[in-house]
């Protein structure tokens, strides 16, 4: 025991000399590393089963806007709206959540890449109201099945 506590001890010491400032040096508070906020948002869509033009897969960029998506600069903005009212565009639908049982179509999407810093692996479907809800909501990163 009188061991554990002298390394501890030891360890302690030598944290605190390293975190201690040289004699006269002005310290100011470190800020967080965030590196991934600056980081541009970059998602491949890749689009299935629409009955339109829309199926295919897409690299989408933003700021600036570009890539392959065919709505680059309203995907972009879309998503930088969704930001502004702190909206999770990605997010499934809420276990438990009601929703209205008709079917919009066999379209599925997957939305995969980084935005607004963090990770992002979605899926989308039309299989009922929540779930076509969602994928309008999205819309124009989403493409409109809507004829």
């Amino acid at each position: 025991m009188l061991r554990r506590l002298v390394v501890t001890a030891t360890v302690s010491a030598a944290a605190l000399a390293c975190a201690m400032p040289a004699a006269g040096a002005v310290t100011s508070p470190l800020p967080l590393p965030v590196p991934l906020l600056d980081a541009p948002d970059r998602l491949m869509v890749v689009v299935s089963e629409t009955g339109t033009r829309t199926d295919g897969r897409y690299r989408l960029k933003c700021a600036p806007a570009g890539g392959t998506h065919p709505s680059a600069k309203s995907a972009c903005e879309r998503l930088d709206e969704l930001a502004r009212r702190n909206h999770d565009p990605f997010a499934p639908v809420p276990e438990g959540q009601m929703c209205t049982q008709q079917f919009g179509g066999p379209a599925t999407a997957r939305i995969t890449g980084t935005w607004q810093g963090r990770r992002v692996d979605a899926t989308f479907n039309r299989s009922d109201g929540c779930e076509i809800s969602r994928w309008q909501m999205l819309e124009p990163v989403l493409p409109n099945t809507r004829s």
